[in-house]
């Protein structure tokens, strides 16, 4: 699939990064939840509260944000009102920009978020990572939300609360509790949901290759090195015993060009 590119591979941590403890949690364990928060906030560190919405929805049931961040400021802690902020994308550049000053400078120590927060923050200082609505991201968001702490020298704490989460669901959230590791997360979802299509806009389902399968990612890669020691010994195929594939690459290349016109 890559020809005869190569691939780097990052599989390490930064330096210095400290590991993120991810727990999921049933919502009668909500209050373990909120309770670290409370502890964290008090060390002098800070918190993200993701909800999928921004909004309450009859169509969907799970948590808004902007309902959240009123219930929090109200019932959950009515001690830090004033700093607990709100940030969702149909707000406006510049009130999204005031917002995450406010959080970056500590100024804020809970941001309540819909997934706006997903990727490019970096704010060192949080280590609590509390995701209503777990079951409503796929694992891809999960990690990349999950990324937003464990930034700094403090250990930090991924809680997962889904209130009603299908099988399906439970399987996606068991799998982030379990593992850090963005490669296994990334196959996984790969086997659960499908690539999608390789030029085109759909993002999960079974493409339509004739032959390969990004499934099949050790025995491509296999099949790759294999193509690559026979091409360093015989580049142009013209052994007896390499007359069948030169064959059909010709054939191959005959299609291609006749296509083009």
């Amino acid at each position: 699939l890559y020809g005869d590119l190569d691939i780097s591979t990052i599989d390490e941590m930064p330096p210095g990064r400290m590991p993120i403890e991810t727990r999921w949690l049933t919502p009668i364990e909500r209050p373990v939840a909120f309770d670290h928060v409370r502890a964290e906030v008090a060390a002098g560190r800070q918190a993200f509260v993701i909800c999928p919405l921004v909004e309450g929805s009859d169509a969907v049931v799970s948590r808004a944000a902007t309902e959240e961040y009123e219930r929090l400021r109200r019932e959950q802690f009515p001690e830090l009102a004033d700093r607990i902020a709100l940030l969702h994308g149909r707000m406006s550049g510049r009130d999204k920009d005031a917002i995450m000053q406010r959080f970056a400078s500590g100024e804020a120590a809970v941001l309540v978020s819909t997934a706006v927060v997903e990727v490019g923050i970096d704010v060192p200082n949080a280590t609590v990572m509390l995701i209503e609505g777990a079951d409503r991201f796929g694992l891809s968001q999960l990690h990349q939300f999950r990324g937003r702490v464990g930034r700094g020298e403090h250990a930090s704490t991924c809680f997962l609360l889904a209130d009603d989460p299908s099988p399906e669901a439970e399987e996606r959230l068991s799998l982030v509790a379990r593992t850090s590791n963005g490669f296994d997360l990334a196959q996984a979802d790969l086997e659960l949901r499908g690539p999608g299509e390789l030029f085109g806009t759909r993002q999960s389902g079974i493409p339509s290759l004739r032959v390969a399968s990004l499934l099949d990612g050790r025995l491509i890669d296999a099949t790759r090195r294999e193509a690559e020691t026979l091409l360093d010994a015989d580049p142009e195929l013209e052994e007896d015993a390499h007359a069948t594939l030169r064959s059909l690459v010709e054939r191959a290349e005959a299609g291609i060009v006749a296509e083009a016109h």
